[in-house]
């Protein structure tokens, strides 16, 4: 049993569970600005039950196997990546490129029923999945396309992912969208110092690496002032964002910005998942706001 258990344990631990809510929470909320309400409609509902399945395991899996084949070298540098199945030699190269065309395979079927439109998107992640992580763009190593890679994935198409299966993606609104880059690439900017070392060891020319963590803490303190200042004027204005919620931003604003200076001046793990329960707060009051 034991042996039967050990393939897909193996593959979980290639898609990494704890990413998958990363891609969930921005298309749950893309969900919700589309329906106005915490659940899509019942005959949309095997419709997201699908789209919960690629944008988590099948979307991550596949990604971060490419990711994977691909820094290798750094990986055995880097303590976070020392449980790896590729670093530890429980999993071997070539299975995982077979690994991943399947995965890949199951991401776009996966997508056909969820819809045409859904299609593409999925297509255009696992195109800049293949193209951040294979060379010879390998824009890891490319400092800024790194940010807006990821930024573009997390903060845009996940959430308009989430709203494309109830609404034409071409009505998702802009400003949820900029709101989305400007969130995802302050949060993602961190996460290229806490590598920089293994990354600098190997070679991979990340931004953090390129200009340093103190400009790279900078740039994502005025990426995330930015994004709350932008929340702010649209609470101001009424648009998209609820007017009611701008007593509580005017609040939380200061709070989240004093954090993210905080947690991410010398950042690790643990501290982004604080700054991201944190930030988790006001996402909440937010959707009981548009919903209410």
């Amino acid at each position: 049993m034991a042996m039967l258990e050990r393939p897909t344990a193996l593959l979980v631990a290639v898609s990494r569970p704890w990413f998958w809510p990363v891609s969930w929470v921005p298309a749950y909320l893309g969900t919700v600005l589309a329906g106005h309400a915490w659940l899509p409609a019942r005959g949309d509902a095997p419709r997201a039950a699908v789209a919960l399945l690629v944008l988590g395991p099948l979307i991550w899996g596949a990604v971060l196997a490419q990711n994977d084949l691909h820094d290798l070298r750094s990986d055995r540098d880097n303590p976070r990546k020392a449980s790896a199945p590729l670093v530890t030699g429980a999993l071997s190269a070539g299975r995982l490129r077979v690994w991943y065309r399947w995965i890949a395979f199951a991401a776009v079927a996966g997508a056909l029923y969820v819809g045409p439109l859904f299609v593409l998107g999925v297509a255009g992640v696992l195109a800049l999945g293949w193209a951040y992580s294979v060379p010879p763009l390998r824009l890891k190593t490319r400092p800024g396309w790194d940010v807006a890679v990821n930024a573009l994935v997390v903060g845009l198409v996940s959430p308009a992912a989430g709203w494309s299966i109830t609404r034409a993606p071409w009505d998702f609104p802009w400003q949820f969208g900029l709101l989305g880059l400007l969130f995802a690439a302050a949060l993602y900017l961190p996460t290229t110092v806490t590598d920089v070392v293994a990354d600098s060891g190997a070679g991979d020319t990340t931004f953090a690496v390129r200009f340093g963590p103190r400009l790279a803490h900078r740039l994502g303190v005025a990426l995330w002032g930015s994004a709350l200042a932008f929340s702010l004027c649209c609470a101001w204005l009424g648009v998209l964002v609820p007017r009611s919620t701008l007593t509580a931003q005017l609040v939380m604003a200061p709070v989240l910005l004093a954090a993210y200076a905080a947690l991410t001046r010398r950042p690790t793990i643990t501290r982004l998942a604080v700054l991201s329960v944190l930030f988790g707060v006001p996402t909440i009051g937010f959707a009981l706001a548009y919903i209410g």
